[in-house]
């Protein structure tokens, strides 16, 4: 059963359907070289890929672009790397967006008592944080609800700090947005949400910026 009842798409990777949330849109351009349209507004013929490193690197190296568009269309050298910047970009802006709008906060002690009220839907902690400093924090119930594919400086972008290690976005609102984008990203940086793929010593990233503590 699906969670929710939206469109599917097919990977012209694996030949899977599976719920758009789940994939990233690539249209050609003008020029013939295949671009990333991750809001999937943009017009042309889509083509759908599951958001994995690995079916994105077929992707680009074993044709599969331009047999999807019919046509010889390329891919960029870098089209891997666009798209792991693009989706962190997206991940960040709404962080910061559920920040402005009092959705979010960021702090030990804050996201703590998020957690503990009920109110937190998503634990958030940086993939470089250390793994004890990860594990002071449990996420709340429910698929996905820790997301742990950003790194400190790129959550410290989303609060106006240096480094953020723990953040708690709260229920409703941003928070669903923010899981997708988040899934995405990790299949795209090849984590897993809450296994961090960097370890810092436990003498390593225990701050939050000057702000506050970890």
């Amino acid at each position: 059963m699906k969670e929710r009842d939206e469109p599917e798409r097919r990977c012209i990777v694996t030949r899977e359907a599976q719920p758009r949330r789940g994939l990233i849109r690539f249209v050609a351009g003008p020029d013939d070289v295949v671009v990333p349209d991750l809001a999937g507004r943009l017009p042309g013929r889509g083509m759908w890929v599951s958001a994995d490193a690995a079916a994105l690197g077929q992707a680009a190296a074993k044709g599969h672009f331009a047999r999807a568009a019919k046509r010889p269309v390329r891919a960029p050298a870098d089209l891997a790397e666009r798209v792991e910047a693009l989706l962190a970009a997206r991940v960040v802006d709404l962080v910061a967006l559920a920040r402005k709008a009092g959705q979010a906060v960021a702090g030990f002690e804050k996201v703590k008592a998020a957690l503990a009220s009920g109110e937190a839907a998503l634990l958030l902690q940086a993939v470089d944080g250390s793994s004890r400093e990860r594990a002071r924090l449990r996420p709340p119930e429910g698929e996905n609800s820790l997301v742990s594919c950003l790194f400190a400086h790129e959550l410290g972008v989303a609060f106006a700090r240096d480094r953020v290690i723990h953040a708690a976005v709260l229920a409703g609102g941003l928070s669903d947005r923010i899981r997708d984008e988040a899934l995405r990203l990790s299949g795209i940086r090849d984590v897993n949400l809450g296994t961090a793929s960097a370890e810092a010593g436990t003498d390593g990233l225990a701050g939050e910026g000057p702000r506050g503590k970890g």
